[in-house]
């Protein structure tokens, strides 16, 4: 490092302060719900590398660390003043972007003649065409069917708009005026940063600007790998589930965890291959890909709150994602939903890292970031609507110090929830209720955060709504030490009435006016002995109505009456039974699956896939999972070595039946 270490400091800061100033320029001057209230954006400075070295972590999304903008740079045969990038496409920007909600522009900044650094911002398009409103449904199996794709192209050429690939990208969306106005936002974003860099050379010189950005990665470089030291050496290997794959089986992340000295290794061999559907995460087995890492720099930044935040925190991070499978996959497969699919990860990652470090790390959360949207024609102005109705989000994990957050889970902690004022006033819909859910969060020395309660009634008729991301509906969110997990997510229709039905997972659910959704969505998972709470404590949240009576009685062994304490029967439920320290409790659900499917059986399955053409893979999967289950419900679960030979016997069975259908058809021209 040649920067002053006191120059490095003032310096660091005043690259945060523009990296927040970005963000609140999207944030006060964009246009749709889901950019102007719930904040999924980001604006962040690159090296002329590629890498971040400014990102914000108050305002929008702050998943910018170790994002491959490498790809973007490259892709560019020459820069000029005033060029603007426009890009969506994940395949062509080598997952910089990961799905096509996400639109990218990325600008050169100059100081003496040469790229001392790049503005880049995206924002989550509320719309941008597809087979859905909102652009995004689960059932989607290839990309072509998740809306207009852009690869790298310069939207400006020294500062003329290019009005050609501005009208391709409007025509091919629901809603082209508000994706125009988010997209002027973030170009003010961008004008913003680079002024504020010029200011920063003005003062201190383009060459010392240029140095402080290199040394500012070092700096936080150093930093991590003085806390990865800390951790033990070894292999600590975590997986957990996304629900609702082809077929109705689960689709298993796993990752195996690999700590020598100060640099992790997280090897996914084990991951299932990728799906016809839309859970795929484009990485493209980046290193330190920005969505494999969030748990590990946000672990990083917890313990050191002062650490630069930019892509030197994962410089000393490595990945093996293998091709096909669904945390790198082949295109043209789809990826609306791959937020589904990091959030998951998060999981499995905090999973593994709790192995290493048993006491700082917390259970999981809801582990789900539910998008809802609405689709109608608005009677009130005859214009066609596509809005967000609110993220559905849930409760996070308890910690090893403290209860878990009510209605909000830190995996997704950056989303904002939408004012029902806000909603009520853009939409012709009403928010009934929007609280928090009673009895869902996991009980244990420190409770699980609570999830939430949201019913919202439509007066359009044929209005459409969309909801990506529905997940923790099967496998529970996992408690820690002896805590319980958390109660499972749900969705019911006209709630409370003769017609109400669970809806199951929503893709695209028709509703007429005067209908009703309910959302009840997960609450995180406890920490430690529930038996252990605080009587008073326990007491204390019946009486704000996060707990019940019973659930007090059952689960905590706390005997509470008109919202107090009976010390008595407390005692007499907590000699009932032994403490409890189980390293991680899954719940009723999971433990039953995975009686069947060990990691050794699913391993063993996935090799065996692996091994086949990328266009068997998910057929067969669900073919050799029902045959196991199949064996399975008469006493008989074959052995993992045994599945090679299941897929192989799938396989030829396969083939054979081809030939058997063109035999037929074959003879009668052997004849002619």
């Amino acid at each position: 490092m040649t920067t002053d270490p006191v120059f490095l400091e003032i310096f660091k800061n005043r690259i945060q302060a523009i990296a927040e100033e970005m963000a609140n320029v999207v944030l006060r001057t964009g246009f749709t719900v889901f950019v102007k209230e719930t904040a999924d954006f980001g604006t962040f400075l690159l090296s002329p590398a590629g890498e971040t070295f400014g990102s914000p972590v108050v305002t929008g999304v702050n998943l910018s660390l170790g994002i491959p903008g490498e790809g973007v740079v490259a892709a560019v045969p020459e820069w000029h003043e005033g060029d603007i990038v426009i890009t969506n496409d994940p395949y062509a920007t080598a997952g910089m972007s990961t799905h096509l909600a996400d639109v990218f522009l990325v600008k050169p900044i100059f100081a003496d003649g040469r790229i001392i650094a790049f503005g880049c911002c995206f924002v989550h398009s509320s719309d941008v065409g597809g087979k859905v409103p909102g652009s995004i449904s689960p059932t989607c199996y290839d990309i072509f069917q998740e809306g207009v794709r852009i690869a790298p192209v310069k939207l400006y050429e020294r500062g003329r708009l290019n009005e050609q690939i501005l009208r391709i990208f409007l025509d091919n969306c629901r809603i082209p005026e508000q994706n125009w106005g988010d997209l002027r936002a973030l170009m003010a974003s961008l004008h913003t940063g680079e002024r504020r860099l010029h200011e920063l050379v003005a003062r201190y010189g383009a060459a010392e600007v240029e140095q402080g950005i290199q040394d500012l990665l070092a700096y936080a470089e150093r930093r991590v790998r003085a806390m990865i030291r800390e951790i033990p050496d070894g292999a600590y290997t975590f997986w957990d589930y996304l629900e609702g794959g082809p077929g109705g089986y689960p689709i298993r992340l796993r990752c195996r965890l690999v700590v020598r000295g100060d640099e992790i290794l997280m090897d996914f061999e084990g991951t299932d291959p990728q799906v016809r559907a839309a859970f795929n995460l484009p990485s493209c087995d980046k290193q330190g890909h920005y969505m494999l890492v969030p748990s590990l720099v946000r672990y990083f930044r917890t313990l050191d709150p002062a650490c630069p935040w930019n892509t030197g925190m994962v410089r000393m991070v490595r990945n093996r994602a293998p091709a096909g499978s669904v945390l790198n996959p082949e295109p043209p497969a789809a990826c609306g939903v791959r937020a589904a699919t990091f959030i998951r990860l998060m999981d499995v990652v905090i999973g593994a890292l709790s192995q290493a470090q048993p006491d700082r790390l917390p259970a999981v959360g809801a582990g789900q970031a539910c998008i809802v949207l609405l689709a109608m024609d608005d009677v009130r102005t005859g214009k066609r609507q596509v809005g967000v109705v609110q993220p559905i989000c849930g409760g996070s994990g308890a910690r090893p110090m403290r209860d878990g957050i009510d209605g909000m889970d830190f995996s997704v902690g950056y989303l904002r929830n939408v004012p029902a004022e806000t909603l009520e006033t853009d939409m012709p819909i009403l928010i009934e209720r929007y609280g928090l859910r009673p009895d869902s969060g996991g009980a244990g020395r420190y409770r699980g955060g609570t999830g939430i309660e949201l019913t919202v009634r439509v007066f359009a008729p044929d209005t459409v709504m969309t909801a990506r991301g529905m997940e923790r509906m099967q496998f529970r969110p996992w408690g820690r030490l002896g805590g319980l997990p958390g109660e499972n997510g749900t969705a019911v229709k006209n709630l409370g009435t003769p017609e109400a039905a669970p809806t199951g997972r929503i893709d695209e659910l028709l509703l007429q006016p005067g209908d009703t959704v309910t959302f009840l969505s997960q609450g995180g998972g406890g920490y430690g002995d529930p038996y252990e709470r605080d009587p008073e404590a326990v007491a204390a949240d019946v009486r704000r109505g996060l707990v019940s009576p019973e659930a007090a009685r059952r689960d905590y062994g706390v005997a509470v009456a008109a919202g107090r304490v009976d010390p008595a029967g407390t005692e007499v439920l907590r000699r009932s039974r032994p403490p409890r320290r189980t390293p991680f409790v899954f719940g009723p659900e999971r433990d039953a699956f995975e009686a069947v499917w060990t990691d050794a059986m699913q391993t063993a399955l996935n090799r065996a896939l692996m091994e086949r053409p990328l266009p068997l893979r998910n057929y067969l999967k669900q073919r050799a999972m029902a045959d196991v289950d199949r064996r399975a419900a008469t006493g008989r679960v074959p052995a993992p070595e045994e599945l090679a030979a299941v897929v192989r016997g799938l396989a030829e069975g396969m083939a054979g039946a081809s030939r058997d259908r063109i035999a037929p058809a074959a003879t009668p021209s052997r004849r002619a």
